[in-house]
């Protein structure tokens, strides 16, 4: 199957779009490919040749939301001041909270583990590669880069699964983030 063919991005999108939206509704242990196939109006035969089980389908639908969640974290400047948490920080928990449905179920005990893990581990590569670079926070040098970035990753993802349950302003858990990340 040619990944660049029109007709498979379509069907792809289609088979995206419908799990996000049945995971928005349902519980993600309850959704299955046959219902995603019917809410995509595909055949479910078609369903597995584009992905081989449920959790390849919602790793694929997911990555668009790691992929921005890694994006904010790359353009976050580090060394911001403490009083004012960085743009593409209040970006990111205004986007949580736009899906905070969807995330509270990915984070769920009946979510994602893969989702959970590539969010840390993306979150940690884009820091690690920020790091060696030199833009590091200061005041950290005795400790590994490597270790330094996980540790970030790790809170990050964490902030992130309790920002997804609700109760506090965007605005209000980027600036908490940034004081807790910052150090």
């Amino acid at each position: 199957m040619n990944p660049d063919d029109p007709r498979v991005r379509r069907t792809r999108d289609r088979l995206r779009a419908a799990l996000l939206s049945l995971a928005a509704e349902h519980e993600l242990d309850s959704v299955t490919m046959a219902s995603v196939a019917r809410r995509a109006e595909v055949n479910r035969a078609t369903a597995y040749q584009h992905y081989a089980d449920l959790e390849a389908l919602v790793s694929d639908a997911m990555e668009g939301a790691v992929s921005h969640v890694a994006r904010c974290a790359e353009l976050c400047p580090l060394d911001a001041p403490r009083d004012r948490a960085p743009e593409p920080l209040e970006a990111l928990f205004a986007h949580v909270a736009e899906h905070a449905v969807l995330y509270r179920r990915m984070f769920s005990e009946r979510g994602s583990a893969r989702f959970t893990h590539r969010l840390r581990d993306r979150i940690t590569e884009v820091l690690a590669e920020r790091f060696s670079e030199g833009a590091r926070p200061p005041g950290f040098d005795d400790v590994p880069t490597d270790l330094h970035a996980a540790h970030l990753g790790g809170a990050l993802v964490g902030v992130i699964a309790h920002a997804a349950r609700g109760g506090r302003a965007p605005a209000d858990t980027a600036l908490a983030a940034w004081r807790l990340l910052r150090g």
